[in-house]
């Protein structure tokens, strides 16, 4: 079986839809993981909304569906925030928008279609600045999500989580930049001993490992791989630094201070870890084998879609709409040799493996909320 290649759509958030629909098969792909950040969501990285989840229901399901089948694509759903931590409004509200996206998975075909909600777990500051804060936030994860996970498998839909630490998520000052709990692999693996249903998962991006000098082959080779749905194409290119080293974060300092001194010194949240976001096989070089990868996750008897995150400095961070669609095009080509037999058209996805989405016909079901479950 050949592992189809899918787009996030964070990467179009200046399109509608349709427009990122047509893009999608203008590059290649195969599906699409649509992007459904809440509106007034704090987020203002890399975030997208595209589907009206305030009026979504059996109908805009029905039609959804179609609109994919005509396009000869498939699709998961996601949002990822801080579910467990900071601002305890935004924290709930961020909690019952999982719940209406894994409704709207449920009106989608959930898991009969391999639709998806793709999440962050978040962390929770307060508890962690505690002696065994870490334990005290697995615990606070196992209180919030066993009810979501429970509410998802009763309408059968999956919860995949994925594993960026977000190190930028707090201020530079502060001095981690762990502020995700499923950033390690080896919180992943408690958290299905915490909650041992089997519908939640992840999404694994190799990238965020290479930042942290983790070798991702390591990693999938001691990954549940009945719990491993994703894999986000997103590479890495690591920076030296003489100044801060490469195991801590750069800081915040006064600018008279590294002035002085001749040394750099965080700018914005982001920039604390020495490293350029790329695409495989666009303009940067690459801190990670992604044969070696591929071939694990094959070993493996990884089958599910290879989705490509596009944040890379010279493609989405341009800003430019040509840039974003030859940058993705550059990742499809990249994987091609490395995912799909030789034929006389090349390295190209064998169509015949493409299995349309099941027409559903389910009946319209409440909103629920925390307070509810």
């Amino acid at each position: 079986m050949a592992n189809p290649i899918w787009i996030m759509t964070s990467a179009f958030d200046q399109l509608n839809l349709d427009q990122t629909v047509e893009k999608a098969i203008e590059i290649g792909v195969q599906g699409l993981d649509l992007c459904v950040f809440r509106k007034d969501g704090t987020r203002d990285d890399f975030v997208a909304t595209h589907l009206d989840y305030e009026n979504f229901g059996s109908e805009e399901a029905k039609q959804l569906l179609e609109k994919f089948n005509g396009a000869q694509l498939r699709l998961s759903i996601g949002a990822f925030e801080n579910l467990i931590g900071g601002d305890p409004v935004q924290r709930i509200k961020n909690q019952n928008h999982l719940l209406r996206l894994i409704r709207m998975a449920y009106l989608l075909g959930g898991d009969e279609n391999d639709v998806k909600v793709g999440t962050f777990v978040g962390y929770n500051h307060e508890l962690g600045n505690q002696d065994g804060g870490f334990e005290k936030n697995l615990l606070e994860y196992q209180r919030i999500f066993t009810p979501i996970i429970r509410y998802a498998a009763d309408l059968g839909v999956t919860v995949l989580y994925e594993n960026c630490p977000m190190e930028g998520w707090r201020s530079s000052g502060h001095f981690g930049t762990f502020n995700n709990l499923t950033g390690v692999l080896a919180a992943r693996k408690i958290m299905y001993d915490l909650i041992p249903e089997k519908n939640h998962g992840e999404i694994y991006d190799p990238s965020h490992d290479v930042w942290q000098h983790t070798d991702p082959v390591e990693v999938i080779k001691n990954t549940d791989m009945d719990r491993l749905k994703r894999i986000h194409v997103k590479s890495t290119r690591n920076l030296p630094d003489p100044f801060w080293g490469n195991m801590y974060p750069m800081h915040q300092i006064p600018a008279d201070w590294a002035k002085k001194a001749g040394i750099p010194s965080s700018q914005n949240p982001w920039d604390r870890h020495h490293y350029e976001a790329t695409l495989p096989g666009f303009g940067l070089g690459d801190s990670m084998d992604w044969r070696a990868f591929v071939n694990i996750l094959k070993e493996r008897g990884f089958s599910g879609p290879f989705e490509i995150e596009n944040e890379a400095v010279l493609s989405k961070q341009t800003g430019k709409m040509g840039a974003i669609v030859q940058g993705c095009k550059a990742a499809v080509q990249n994987l091609a040799p490395l995912l799909y037999e030789l034929t006389d058209e090349g390295w190209v996805y064998p169509m015949q493996e493409y299995k349309p989405l099941k027409e559903m016909d389910r009946k319209d079901i409440p909103l629920k909320t925390m307070d509810d479950l």
